[in-house]
Parts: structure tokens; C-alpha cells; sequence
């Protein structure tokens, strides 16, 4: 797959894009031509000599002036006492008009060549500084020259070389490494006092400053104002209020088919898209997406974004970097029929960022692998793929992490640099269990600093990296970690394909899977007990009635959500701590979304008035509350509130304390009795209640269903109120595919090396 050169669309010419491109500086250009024209005319008056090749547009205005500043700038500090005495000379003889016409000439070519020469010959660095530039300029010429040492300029002892990473071994357990809260980026007062004033003419809530800021920066009121609908880069504005705004601003300028609009629109569907977890769209769906907006033409819509740069193109099937095969001529016999080529449009990050982990994974595969010459311990099947690979795959369920983990031990054993990375703190817990705590990481924090260490090239120390739950990987995350990796280094991503896909674009792990340019080993464990079974079942597609002698699995009917949501509580409250002896805490509920009337809002309002009723005083929360928050985007954390100050509030995660700053707390903070599944990817409890009330049904799908169940370790109970749609889900609904470039990408750059 092949991106176009930026500014081309599909079925344009050279000739098109260039003219698009020129257009919007047509005038700038008109207008340097007049002023280069006019400068040069003056040259050439007072020269007889045309300007040199290597003549400017500086040049030639410096010159102009030159009877005056030229004369300036000859002497030392702008002294200009040789100037006043030869005009002040009164014993001069006098001249004739023509000889002083002449001689003036003459001294203005003089000065030209001069400058000229000034500026044709070689400069000398630093030759105008002055003060504490100076010096510092003399000190850096002295200790490159060996006159005198760096300590004699910089005071303290020289910093100690830095250690080299420490070898994982087995210690006391320790608690995983808090997620630092994010920061709202500082805004000016006036920047913000600026927007605020643009919404309100506009007619949207004052309360948007701060994102409008955060995602157009400090010159947010400018650029609202000469496009409104550049209020589509606040997440969460519709395109519906988007024209309302333009509307209040524009009044009858506002129009339907304004490029704006459509440039906004195109952008806004390609992040929608990428929520979704597609990395690029289809031309024809943007297409069709856009005349759903009410823009009259969007075949010059599309082609207008390409040609501005708003988005990228790309033709799917042409692999990166290679020539695409000459068409036969038509009529040509024994010519087959030439295939249709998908052309995709995509917004960079996600463009570079696929590119980017496309080159990383085919550096890992193509460099030799580092070793230290001692022999791996013996293994299963993974452990010898990873020995003779830089890039291994690694498929299974919950009990397939034992494998995973087993492969960071035997590279320690062999004398490498071994970590394992896991998606969530209590993935991380559970990777600690069977590597130790000093080998177990999560993703976010190898990303942050809080992992092995880096070496003097700015990578990982790594030798071997395992990442568990590689389906949550995103493609930028991918991106920098891949990134992070030194050549040579071992790379095994494993987890289970049967599980939710990543909550940012792209679907990474499953890619790899379809490449197969590397080493793939599916894992044959299965996950034990009556859960394990149910959910190896709901994994091809089939939901089986399993033995459950000790009531591991428990299926509650409910008529509608109102009873759903008696039912959840009372299962967590009372019948699982009671007859399964696993405590509320133990205990999550998993439902299908945030609203509806069995949703998360909905349990969780329920769960508090039965668990923990209080008034709610720090923003709706009291101490005590489970909770869930979310650091970034596709990270969930759950804790406890422990209180609140100035600063925010104060959680416990898993023995971690963590501060949501105050201005986050509405939008990243939320109860956690109940989670989607969504959420929950990544974390497993002791017991799960699993709520399906009757208007979840068209929410169902077989990877959702796979997901809710292996959450459960020893006990699941599930909350059924859809009827036939749950076995219909398992059976027949699939996840709606993403659209990506990954895959190809691979292919294609390693058929290019080979």
C-alpha cells in the first residue's frame, strides 16, 4: 500500500495539484515579484553592472540604501563623523550638476561591490557577539582548543557515569508504580477570556474554553474565528452544533458548501473513525459520510482536504515502496482483468504512526538477535521460537500467560536482559506472580521511565521483551515502544485474539497475526474449571451448558432492568459473599455500556445507596467509593477514594496512591462497582456478575460476550434478560472489522529486504 504524494487525489493531474497547491499564495507571490522589479530597477540605474547570481532579495534592499546605511555600518559603533566633515567641508570646489551626478554614481557602485564582497566572504562565527554571549562563545572555543577544561567554566564535580541496568532477580514483592495524573496544559487569562468571548457570540457554552484552548492553542479565538468550524477539534462537539456556532458567526456567509465546512467535516469523520479503531476510511466511505452532512458536492470536497494536506491517500494493495505493475494495453489477449484499487484516506498520526511500527517490527525481524553466547535452558514450543527469532507471536487464554512468563525466566537463565510488559497494574500483578516483581512491568510505565532503564543510545536495556495483553495495544502505543527497542532485541507480543480490541486505532496484534512473517505458536492450555470451559466454548462460537457442581456458573433470569438491577445487587451484596464466600470487594459487576436503565450509571447509583450511602461531597464522591479512573484514554484503574483537598481527590489503587487533580475528576473519575467490558479488559476479580438486560441486545457481540465472561476467575454469575440474542450474539455477530494499513505495510517492506 503506497501513500500518494500529499496534495494529489485520485484521478488528478500533476498539473491540478500544483495549480491547487500555488493558489492560495498567488498574491503574496504578485507582490515580492513587484518589490523585487522595483529594487532591482534602482540597482541597475545606479550601476552599470546587473546584479550576480548570487545577489538576494536582502541584497538588493540593503544596497538600495546604500548612501546611507552603508556608510553607517563602515564605521566602528555607527559613528558617522566622516560622513558630516566630507558634507561639511566648506573650502570644496564647485562642480557641475553632471560631475556630481557622476561621481555619485561612481561612490554608490563602490559601495555595492563592497557589500557584495562583505557578503561573499567567509564569516567569522560569533564576530558580533558581545556580553555574556561572548563569553560563553571564548569558553567553548577554549575547551574544544584545550586551552582549558570544562570545570574551569562550570562549577561542582563532573556527573557520575551512569550504571548500567540491573539484572532482574527474585525479591520481596513490590507495589506497582501509580499512573501520574494528567495535566491540564496552562492557558493564558486573556487567551481564554478570548474564546470565551467568541462562544458567546457564537452561541456555545463558555464552559468549552478550556478544550477549545487545549485543542487549538493559544491563538483559539483567531482561529474560530475565521473558521467556526474548526470547534469540531473540541471531542464531543457534533457537527450539528458546529454549524449552529458558524451560523451565530457568519450569519448569511454561512453556506452548506463552504470548503471550510467540508475540510472540518472530512477531519472529524477520520477521528470518529479512528475512536472506532480504524487507522483509515475508504475514499467512498468519507464520500458518503460527507453528502450524510449535507455537503452538495463531496467528490470536490474530498479532493479539495487531499489537495490542502487535511488528510493523507493511500492505495490499498500497492505495497509500501514498490513500483506498481504496468497495466497491458486494453484489447491485449490473454490480459487479465485489472483488479479495483481501494483507495484509503487517513489523518497523519495514525499514518506515520502505522508506518513507523511497520519499519520497527521489520527491523527487529531482519537484525541478527543479541545473544551472549550461553545456550537458552531447554523449553516448550515458545521458548525455542524465541530463541531464533526477533519477532515471535504468541496466541491462548488466561493460562497461556504461564508460557509467556516462562519465556522472561529462561532468558534471564540464559544471561540476557529479560522484562515482561503487561496492559493493566493488575496484569502486571498477576506477571509478577510467575516472573518476580522486578521483571514485571506495564506498558505505560516502560513508556514513562519506570522500567529496566535505557542504554546510552536512548533504548530499553533490553535483551527480550514480552508483551502480555497485546491486543490492547494501540498503533501509536505499538509505535514508541517498538521504538524503544534496541536492535537485536527479541520481541514476543501474546494474548488472546478472542478478547475486545484496543481502545485507540489500529488492531496490532491481530495484523501481526495476519502478516505471518514471523514465528506464530498457539498455545495448547486450556483455562481450567466449569469458567474456563464456558468461555473456550463462547471462543468458537458455541454457548454450552457446563457442570458446575460447586455453582461456578450461575445463570439469574431477569424480566426486565429494573429487575437486572435489583438482581446485580443483590448478588453482589449478599448471595455470592454468602454462598460462594467471595466478598463484595472481590466482586465486579460488568454491564454492556455507561447509560441505559441496567447501564454503569445506573448499577453503580444502586451499588453506593446498598454499599457505601453517603451525600457525595467531593464532587459526588464519598471515602470509601470504588472507583474507576482513567489516566488516558483506554487505561482504566480502579481504587478506593481515600479524601479530598485543594489539590483533588486522593485514591488508593492497590496500595498505590493516586491524585486526580480537581479539574479531571468530572470527566476522568467515575464509581466502579459496575464497568464495561471495555473497561474491564485486562483485570480479572474473583467473582463477576455479568449484567444482559433486555435493551443490551444490539449491543452483543461473540467478542464482548468472551471478554465479560474470562474476567471471572473462580465464579460467574450472569444477569440474562435477552433471551435468544445472547446465543446469537456468541454464534453469529462479529466484531465490526477495522480498517488498517499494518498488514500490508509488513508484507510489503519485507519483500522488499528480501
Amino acid at each position: 500500500m503506497t501513500a500518494l504524494p500529499q496534495g494529489s487525489a485520485p484521478g488528478s493531474t500533476a498539473d491540478d495539484t500544483a495549480e491547487a497547491a500555488v493558489a492560495p499564495d498567488i498574491t503574496e507571490v504578485a507582490a515580492d515579484a513587484e518589490t523585487a522589479d522595483a529594487e532591482t530597477a534602482v540597482e541597475r540605474a545606479a550601476s552599470d553592472t546587473p546584479a550576480g547570481p548570487g545577489t538576494t532579495d536582502a541584497d538588493t534592499d540593503a544596497d538600495a540604501n546604500a548612501p546611507t546605511d552603508a556608510a553607517r555600518d563602515a564605521t566602528p559603533d555607527g559613528d558617522e563623523s566622516s560622513t558630516a566633515d566630507t558634507t561639511a567641508e566648506p573650502a570644496a570646489p564647485e562642480v557641475s550638476e553632471a560631475a556630481a551626478e557622476l561621481a555619485a554614481q561612481r561612490e554608490l557602485r563602490a559601495r555595492i561591490e563592497q557589500r557584495k564582497a562583505e557578503k561573499e566572504a567567509p564569516i567569522e562565527a560569533g564576530a558580533k557577539l558581545s556580553g555574556p554571549a561572548a563569553d560563553l562563545l571564548a569558553a567553548v572555543r577554549a575547551v574544544e582548543s584545550g586551552e582549558k577544561s570544562g570545570a574551569a567554566f562550570f562549577a561542582g564535580p563532573p556527573p557520575a557515569p551512569r550504571k548500567p541496568a540491573p539484572t532482574p532477580v527474585a525479591t520481596a514483592p513490590v507495589r506497582p508504580r501509580a499512573p501520574e495524573p494528567a495535566r491540564t496544559p496552562t492557558t493564558s487569562a486573556e487567551a481564554l477570556a478570548s474564546v470565551r468571548d467568541v462562544l458567546t457570540r457564537g452561541g456555545a457554552p463558555e464552559a468549552l474554553a478550556a478544550q477549545v484552548t487545549g485543542a487549538l492553542g493559544e491563538q483559539a479565538a483567531d482561529v474560530l474565528g475565521a473558521d467556526p468550524w474548526q470547534l469540531l477539534a473540541v471531542p464531543g462537539v457534533r457537527p450539528e452544533q458546529a454549524d449552529g456556532f458558524a451560523r451565530a458567526l457568519l450569519g448569511a456567509e454561512c453556506r452548506p458548501d463552504d470548503e471550510r465546512r467540508g475540510a472540518a467535516l472530512a477531519g472529524w469523520i477520520l477521528e470518529q473513525a479512528a475512536l472506532a479503531g480504524h487507522t483509515a476510511l475508504a475514499a467512498d466511505e468519507v464520500r458518503k459520510s460527507l453528502a450524510a452532512r449535507s455537503v452538495p458536492d463531496p467528490d470536490t470536497a474530498v479532493q479539495q482536504v487531499i489537495a490542502e494536506g487535511v488528510v493523507l491517500v493511500f492505495q490499498d494493495g500497492v505495497p509500501q515502496g514498490a513500483e506498481e505493475p504496468e497495466a497491458p494495453e486494453s484489447g491485449e489477449e490473454g490480459a487479465p482483468p485489472a483488479e479495483p484499487v481501494d483507495v484509503l484516506l487517513g489523518l497523519d498520526r495514525y499514518a506515520l504512526a502505522e508506518e513507523s511500527l511497520a519499519d520497527g517490527l521489520a527491523r527487529l525481524l531482519n537484525s541478527p538477535v543479541r545473544d551472549d553466547g550461553s545456550a537458552w535452558p531447554k523449553g516448550g514450543e515458545l521458548v525455542r521460537a524465541v530463541a531464533g527469532s526477533g519477532l515471535v507471536a504468541h496466541t491462548g487464554g488466561e493460562a497461556a500467560r504461564a508460557e509467556s512468563a516462562a519465556v522472561v525466566t529462561a532468558a534471564a537463565a540464559a544471561g540476557l536482559r529479560a522484562a515482561g510488559a503487561a496492559h493493566t497494574a493488575d496484569g502486571q500483578r498477576r506477571l509478577a506472580e510467575l516472573t518476580g516483581p522486578l521483571a514485571a512491568f506495564t506498558v505505560a510505565g516502560l513508556l514513562s521511565g519506570a522500567g529496566p532503564g535505557r542504554d546510552a543510545d536512548g533504548a530499553l536495556a533490553l535483551d527480550v521483551l514480552v508483551v502480555q495483553d497485546a491486543p490492547q495495544l494501540d498503533v501509536e502505543t505499538a509505535a514508541m515502544l517498538v521504538e524503544s527497542l534496541p536492535d537485536g532485541c527479541r520481541l514476543v507480543l501474546s494474548g488472546d485474539p478472542g478478547v475486545l480490541g484496543s481502545a485507540g486505532a489500529g488492531r496490532v496484534f491481530a495484523d501481526v497475526l495476519a502478516a505471518r512473517v514471523c514465528p506464530v505458536v498457539a498455545s495448547r492450555l486450556p483455562d481450567p474449571g466449569p469458567v474456563g470451559e464456558l468461555v473456550s466454548g463462547v471462543g468458537i462460537g458455541e454457548l454450552n451448558q457446563v457442570e458446575a457442581p460447586g455453582r461456578e456458573v450461575v445463570i439469574v433470569p431477569v424480566r426486565d432492568a429494573g429487575e437486572a438491577v435489583h438482581r446485580s445487587v443483590q448478588l453482589l451484596a449478599d448471595s455470592i459473599p454468602r454462598a460462594i464466600g467471595i466478598s463484595a470487594e472481590q466482586t465486579q459487576v460488568i454491564t454492556v455500556g455507561h447509560g441505559g436503565s441496567a447501564g454503569t450509571r445506573a448499577l453503580n447509583a444502586a451499588l453506593k445507596q446498598r454499599l457505601n450511602p453517603g451525600p457525595g461531597r467531593f464532587g459526588g464522591f464519598d471515602p470509601a467509593d470504588r472507583v474507576a479512573y482513567a489516566p488516558a484514554p483506554g487505561r482504566t484503574v480502579t481504587g478506593t477514594v481515600v479524601g479530598a483537598d485543594a489539590e483533588g481527590l486522593r485514591l488508593d489503587c492497590a496500595g498505590s496512591p493516586v491524585l486526580v487533580p480537581k479539574e479531571r475528576v468530572e470527566s476522568a473519575l467515575r464509581h466502579g462497582w459496575a464497568l464495561t467490558a471495555h473497561q474491564a479488559t485486562g483485570m480479572r476479580w474473583p467473582a463477576v456478575v455479568v449484567v444482559l438486560p433486555g435493551d443490551a441486545a444490539q449491543g452483543l457481540n461473540r467478542a464482548w460476550v468472551y471478554t465479560a465472561f474470562s474476567r471471572a476467575e473462580r465464579h460467574l454469575s450472569v444477569v440474562h434478560g435477552v433471551d435468544q440474542a445472547l446465543p446469537r450474539a456468541v454464534a453469529e455477530v462479529l466484531p465490526a472489522p477495522r480498517t488498517t494499513r499494518l498488514a500490508p505495510l509488513l508484507k510489503g517492506l519485507l519483500m522488499t529486504a528480501e
